[in-house]
């Protein structure tokens, strides 16, 4: 399922635009649709550094929270332990796929974590790799209920994975060369 052609509106996009910024700005609110989802953001790290944030954030409606970070920060050492997603991103794990954070498995989610600090119900955590290491998280959610993904969501998200990481690469190492 996963060599499915990727939809049009997402394809246009990936073949418009280069330059990270413009890509992931013009990509996210057109995966969030296809998605049927409320939010998207991606979340972009120096793997060496350890600095993050939330770069990018599309929301369908102003009601949704805004998570997106202006600066880039030191990512807490306790985070792998108080999030296991996060976790089994840095060992480059498979991407997550979580139906309900309210019934999910708590070795994978930790619904206090993400009750807290994102409010959504559903979401895709996706890991985006290069060379062994996290550099980002790009996470479609839904908030009001719980979401089955089905087999064309994966395989989008899949492609993406693969599709997107140049440009997250490149867009971290120009934006960060130089950390406090």
């Amino acid at each position: 399922m996963t060599d499915q052609a990727l939809p049009r509106t997402i394809q246009s996009v990936l073949n418009k635009y280069s330059e990270p910024d413009a890509l992931f700005s013009a990509l996210l609110p057109i995966l969030g649709q296809v998605l049927k989802c409320d939010r998207c953001f991606l979340y972009l790290r120096n793997p060496q550094t350890k600095f993050g944030k939330i770069t990018h954030c599309w929301r369908r409606n102003p009601d949704i929270p805004d998570i997106g970070n202006s600066e880039w920060e030191l990512e807490p050492a306790s985070l792998p332990q108080v999030d296991p997603m996060f976790a089994a991103a840095l060992r480059t794990a498979p991407s997550i796929y979580v139906e309900d954070v309210e019934t999910a498995d708590p070795t994978v989610v930790n619904k206090e974590f993400e009750s807290q600090n994102f409010g959504h119900r559903a979401l895709i955590h996706a890991h985006l790799c290069h060379n062994g290491q996290l550099w980002g998280v790009l996470q479609p959610c839904v908030f009001a209920e719980s979401r089955v993904w089905s087999e064309s969501d994966r395989a989008i998200v899949t492609q993406l994975e693969g599709k997107l990481i140049s440009s997250v690469v490149d867009y971290v190492k120009k934006s960060i060369v130089h950390n406090p």
